[in-house]
């Protein structure tokens, strides 16, 4: 690939097919037992082999089967189809057993094959995805708490840098290999349907199995999921930062919070010295949040007694709440650390809850007025109030202070226009729709899908 980001980087020079990026041939390799450490061996603990003591108890391997297109068979129907055996890694994010990987590692796999760091073998659920930054979340059901990866930043991250790379590589099992960070933000286009943004690039050596697994720093903490290799080349290899994927999880593991359960809250992850901090970003009028007291600005430390420091921290503690409860917060209000009771309660759905769970959109209605100097064709708009990490509207570079003003070729002068459009069955569906927005005056126009829409 050339430093421009040009699609010519998947011009294979292999006979082999473009899917062998990600997947192999599984031979059943098993792992060997890595030997105790003696108290004399105190000089051979350096920063690598502690990152990777660290982490390894929270990456597991992948396995499965699924169908791909391929010259080679065709199946009763006179369909060119072909099974392969695929590989890939995952990482524990929560200890009830929810666990990030790359969408691509379990895409078409019927039974997900589980196997943790002490050989338990279980099968995986995939709950929710994202196709377009290569995410999803699966669940396994061990019956035991399972120790949730250190996550880092990747905020601060160095050329150079010393990383280390552990996943299910052709098989092997926890397999470790270590490198530098070569140059960050590169753009790789790896077919006509999936494009990465903003990767890391590593030299560490990534494989066929490696997907989904974690690159860490000498800390031991995650700070990118790894996705890609460039074929042919020797030390190319990709990770998507540890804070895109952090969001991106984060939205994800909201579609698994019960549609009922209302609270009031919009939170979000912020970088203060490169330390991640979750901050409400916002309160609903008369929500139970704003009733407990609380206000934009405030800091949220813990969640029902357990530390939170992400976003993704407290959509996780939501996934089993039970409208009556209470969620416990303790907050920062200025200077001082405050206990608040939240209760649960039933959300009552409204267009607005449309646009912000199809979207990802909070929105303001824009006075005729406000709008007499904006656009000689738009009378009335949709400000942009709060945009939802890794939603569509995100994805698509919407940002608070745009004007929505059209949608699927209808204006959106309200948001009863909106929820017109997002109810019509061919953008309901999940075909992309054409919008339009102002920013400064100035008319743009782009193209998304809305994402899973709850049942109304």
């Amino acid at each position: 690939m050339d430093p421009t980001g040009s699609s010519s980087f998947m011009q294979i020079r292999s006979p082999y097919p473009i899917w062998l990026m990600f997947f192999g041939l599984i031979f059943g390799f098993e792992s060997l037992p890595a030997r105790a450490v003696a108290p004399d061996d105190d000089v051979r603990l350096t920063p690598l082999v502690l990152a990777v003591k660290e982490c390894s108890q929270s990456v597991v391997n992948l396995r499965g089967r699924k169908t791909v297109p391929t010259d080679l068979a065709e199946d009763a129907e006179g369909q060119k189809l072909k099974q392969v055996n695929g590989m890939g890694t995952g990482v524990v994010i929560d200890s009830r057993g929810y666990v990030l990987t790359n969408y691509h590692v379990v895409q078409g796999v019927k039974e997900i094959e589980v196997t943790t760091y002490d050989n338990l073998k279980t099968t995986a659920v995939l709950l929710a995805h994202d196709p377009k930054t290569d995410l999803a979340i699966l669940k396994i059901n061990l019956n035991k708490p399972l120790p949730k990866i250190k996550i880092g930043t990747s905020s601060d991250l160095m050329l150079a840098e010393s990383v280390t790379a552990v996943g299910n590589a052709y098989g092997y099992e926890h397999t470790v290999t270590a490198g530098i960070i070569s140059q960050l933000n590169r753009t790789v286009q790896v077919n006509d349907n999936q494009i990465y943004r903003n990767l890391i690039q590593t030299d560490a050596a990534i494989n066929p199995g490696n997907s989904g697994g974690p690159l860490l720093n000498l800390n031991g903490e995650m700070i990118g999921i790894n996705v890609a290799v460039r074929i042919g080349a020797q030390g190319i290899a990709f990770a998507i930062p540890v804070n895109d994927a952090m969001d991106v999880a984060a939205e994800l593991m909201s579609r698994l919070v019960p549609t009922e359960v209302h609270h009031g809250l919009g939170t979000r992850t912020v970088f203060v010295e490169n330390q991640p901090q979750l901050i409400i970003q916002s309160v609903a009028a008369l929500s139970p949040a704003a009733k407990a007291g609380l206000v934009v600005g405030n800091r949220i430390v813990a969640v029902n007694g357990e530390n939170v420091d992400h976003e993704l921290d407290f959509q996780a503690s939501l996934i089993d709440a039970h409208v009556s409860q209470s969620l416990n917060l303790t907050v920062l209000q200025g200077d001082q650390s405050v206990d608040v009771a939240v209760a649960l309660v039933v959300r009552s759905r409204s267009n607005s809850d449309l646009a912000w769970d199809a979207l990802g959109l909070d929105l303001i209605q824009v006075t005729e007025a406000e709008m007499s100097n904006k656009h000689r064709d738009y009378k009335l708009g949709l400000r942009v109030a709060r945009v939802r990490p890794a939603s569509p509207a995100a994805q698509e570079g919407i940002i608070p202070g745009d004007i929505i003003v059209a949608m699927h070729g209808y204006k959106t002068e309200s948001i009863d226009n909106l929820a017109y459009v997002l109810q019509r069955t061919e953008v309901s569906s999940r075909e992309s729709f054409m919008f339009y927005i102002l920013r400064d005056k100035e008319p743009f126009w782009g193209q998304m899908r809305v994402a899973g829409l709850p049942a109304r």
